[in-house]
């Protein structure tokens, strides 16, 4: 009787342990997040992104960036950028972050320019690949509100020399919901 009573006990000191431990978790922390770009549609574009945090300090995320109006937008015609962010905040995965980023691209080919320096023909649109760091700042609300402001920057890697550019830059405005 007594040993059972003894295991009861120690049953009973592992489940208040385990009850302890889910509490540090604060159910209010939500791990998903969706933004929008607010600049972006000022140069002819879209931008959409996802977000996926790891932990209260860091997060893997997703970005696509699409030119509807190319009479506004005249160089890049759509990205698709993988990135990891470190967050520095005191609140769960917001407040100032650094971030490092990939990126496929697809940017406008070479301008050749005729005799007159005036008329050029375009080469044909250049795929290629970019990595890149930046930094930014995150705002959440308890209603789980996102507002966010970043600014990137990235080096083409392997057909620079088939376009009139050798780098690439991210700005963002952002509102956004967190999930």
């Amino acid at each position: 009787m007594k040993k059972n009573f003894l295991l009861l006990i120690i049953l009973f000191a592992f489940c208040s342990v385990k009850a302890q431990n889910d509490t540090d978790a604060n159910p209010y922390h939500k791990n998903n997040e969706i933004k929008l770009n607010l600049i972006a549609p000022l140069s002819g574009a879209a931008e959409v992104g996802f977000e996926r945090y790891l932990n209260k300090k860091s997060s893997l995320g997703i970005s696509a960036f699409f030119v509807y109006d190319n009479t506004k937008e005249k160089d890049m015609n759509y990205f698709i950028s993988p990135y990891y962010r470190y967050y520095f905040g005191k609140k769960y995965a917001s407040g100032f972050f650094v971030e490092g980023f990939g990126m496929f691209t697809s940017i406008d080919g070479k301008k050749i320019y005729a005799a007159d320096n005036i008329t050029f023909t375009e080469g044909k649109d250049v795929y290629d690949l970019a990595l890149g760091a930046g930094l930014g700042w995150k705002l959440v609300t308890r209603k789980g509100f996102v507002f966010e402001a970043n600014a990137a920057y990235g080096k083409l890697m392997f057909n620079a020399n088939k376009t009139d550019h050798d780098q690439v830059v991210k700005l963002g405005l952002s509102i956004g919901y967190r999930f």
